[in-house]
């Protein structure tokens, strides 16, 4: 597992499972000699997306986990194939290298309910699915809430029911920002989904921020880089217009090289937290 501390704060990358997807839908309308140089593609024109939840420690005490995983046993073989899973969630053993149980985790901070941040909040316990994380507190907007529960022909292919109702009980939803904590809040940004939010972080002066899939890796740090999964691509344009400022950390949940970037004023990296290589 990765740590980065920076300031009083350490965030530890869990292992909550890898997906491959289609590069061409991660990119949207950008041409593929243009992405692929930036992200590596497989011989499946797919892309590797960890789906690693982020565990903060530092913050008044708690435990705070920044999304899920792609969890253990919730997917079919169809699913799996399609989705490209590799390897879905141990999360427990990753808590258990930190000292924790699920129980310990205080608050999950969810940018979005997409399946591939959300299934790891329920799991199958024989017949019955039930909280992963039986004594947090789940973020996520209301706008989120409403839509995964109550979903569109488009969104009812990621939102799923088996995600929700085991956890409706822990769910406390905002509009348009929330203070979970302090040091930490959620904004609301739509984009990607109506109700996705992203989170920032504040370590003494400095703010750093979890973007979440308006900005899912580090390739897609241009504005006008967006996803073909997104449902208002201009929506998520004018929130990276906004939220991309340079000379200021981000830090992934998806990203296959880095953990975290900080680029200056034309774009360049400045400084990087690489991903280990998994042994």
């Amino acid at each position: 597992m990765d740590q980065w501390k920076i300031g009083e704060i350490t965030l530890t990358w869990l292992d909550g499972g890898v997906t491959h997807m289609d590069g061409g839908a991660m990119f949207g309308v950008v041409p593929k000699p243009l992405w692929e140089k930036r992200y590596p593609v497989n011989d499946k024109n797919q892309i590797e997306l960890r789906t690693e939840p982020i565990l903060i420690k530092g913050l008044g005490g708690k435990n705070i986990l920044i999304e899920s995983g792609i969890g253990a046993g919730k997917l079919t073989d169809k699913q799996l194939r399609n989705y490209g899973v590799s390897e879905e969630s141990l999360i427990h053993k990753s808590l258990e290298k930190e000292g924790l149980a699920p129980s310990d985790i205080d608050i999950v901070l969810m940018t979005h309910m997409h399946f591939d941040h959300a299934c790891g909040l329920s799991k199958w316990q024989e017949d019955k699915l039930v909280p992963v994380f039986e004594n947090a507190v789940i973020y996520t907007s209301e706008i989120e809430w409403a839509e995964l529960k109550n979903p569109n022909v488009r969104s009812q292919n990621t939102y799923w029911r088996e995600n929700w109702e085991p956890i409706a009980h822990q769910v406390k939803t905002f509009e348009e920002e929330i203070v979970p904590i302090e040091g930490i809040k959620m904004i609301h940004t739509g984009g990607h989904s109506d109700g996705h939010s992203i989170i920032e972080l504040n370590v003494g002066s400095e703010k750093i921020y979890h973007l979440g899939d308006i900005m899912p890796t580090h390739a897609h740090h241009n504005p006008l880089w967006v996803l073909a999964y997104d449902d208002y691509p201009m929506t998520s344009i004018f929130a990276k217009q906004k939220w991309i400022k340079p000379d200021t950390w981000y830090f992934f949940y998806h990203d296959c090289i880095y953990r975290a970037v900080k680029w200056d004023k034309d774009g360049n990296i400045l400084e990087r937290v690489p991903r280990s290589p998994k042994m």
